[in-house]
């Protein structure tokens, strides 16, 4: 309620946040008002505090003690740490593993692993599970391409695993690092097919706005996750122009189904009655990405020197203008979502 309290009171968009799962407290689940709380976080790799789950039972009882919905972060911390181990020892003479390595420690294996046992373990429990994040192509067998309505076990890929491929590590080195990571180009590309089957059925970011002095290292020292909010849009029209995605597909998954997996109330279409949420863009308006256009506080982005073609223009909150000629109304307060 804190957390809902600081977010009512600093938050220019619309908002909510999760129940974050621990090992233990799946006893509190009863206490959270459905209405208010989008659904409950479960990390099944490691993360930073308690959240990691890596108990059996835990994950049992997570998984039988809500009907609210799971969205989890998998990867097998147990096949991380004996491929850290191995790339250690690899690089014992450096002052840390190359930043290429990354996917070869958190693995394809690692991530299958722990997405199979999410999917088993809601299967038993019928319980309605999201899987955050998915990067690699092996992952996909999980999921169906039944209508949306049918799921009860649904997944997202994120903008980076979309965009990015192994390759650019070369390039952009850490500044593409996160968890989990950035795989082969034949996981990239299975993925934007799976966007389009239907097995992939929201498109997201995984926004972690740290410093660039935070990113510094390879693969073990450098920090994961990166600022992607900003550009997800046009990131997305421009592999539309490319091809690859119709219009019609982005809004589906970065609009309805978001709304509809979640029960967002009177969200995430254009209806009436419902709250005025929009973003204008303008195709055909090429720019370039420098550092005095990034809003994140982090001040950087891994899209640096990129030119978009297609242009923000306008964003609405409830039918409130918030950005609009390059300036944010930061007066103003978006809503704490409701769900159905």
């Amino acid at each position: 309620n804190a957390k809902l309290d600081l977010l009512n009171e600093k938050c220019i968009v619309n908002h909510s946040c999760y129940f974050g799962a621990t090992n233990s407290n799946y006893k509190d689940f009863h206490k959270l008002d459905k209405h208010r709380v989008c659904g409950i976080k479960l990390f099944m790799g490691s993360s930073t505090g308690n959240m990691l789950v890596d108990r059996i039972n835990s994950l049992q009882n997570i998984f039988n003690g809500t009907d609210m919905l799971i969205a989890a972060h998998c990867e097998d911390p147990a096949i991380i740490k004996e491929n850290t181990a191995k790339y250690k020892a690899m690089y014992a003479e450096e002052n840390d593993v190359p930043i290429g390595k990354h996917p070869n420690i958190r693995s394809t294996a690692a991530c299958y692993a722990s997405s199979g046992l999410a999917v088993k373990l809601a299967e038993q429990a019928d319980a309605r599970l999201h899987i955050l994040h998915v990067s690699t192509a092996k992952e996909l067998r999980l999921f169906k391409s039944t209508p949306l309505a049918e799921k009860h076990i649904t997944a997202e890929a994120c903008i980076a695993h979309l965009f990015y491929s192994l390759s650019d590590y070369r390039t952009l080195g850490t500044r593409i690092k996160c968890n989990p990571a950035i795989k082969r180009k034949n996981d990239r590309d299975a993925l934007r097919a799976a966007v389009n089957s239907g097995l992939i059925d929201v498109i997201a970011t995984d926004h972690a706005p740290h410093l660039l002095a935070d990113k510094e290292g390879g693969a073990l020292k450098a920090a994961s996750g990166m600022p992607m909010i900003q550009f997800s849009l046009v990131s997305m029209l421009e592999l539309a122009d490319e091809g690859i995605f119709t219009l019609e597909t982005i809004v589906e998954k970065m609009c309805h189904a978001p709304a509809e997996i979640y029960r967002i109330n009177e969200r995430g279409y254009i209806r009436e009655g419902y709250r005025a949420d929009l973003v204008l863009v303008r195709p055909n308006a090429p720019w370039k990405v420098t550092t005095d256009k990034i809003l994140s506080k982090c001040g950087w982005s891994p899209m640096e020197g990129h030119t978009f073609n297609w242009k923000v223009e306008k964003t609405f909150a409830n039918g409130h203008l918030i950005y609009g000629d390059g300036t944010v109304d930061e007066s103003y307060r978006g809503e704490e979502l409701r769900f159905n």
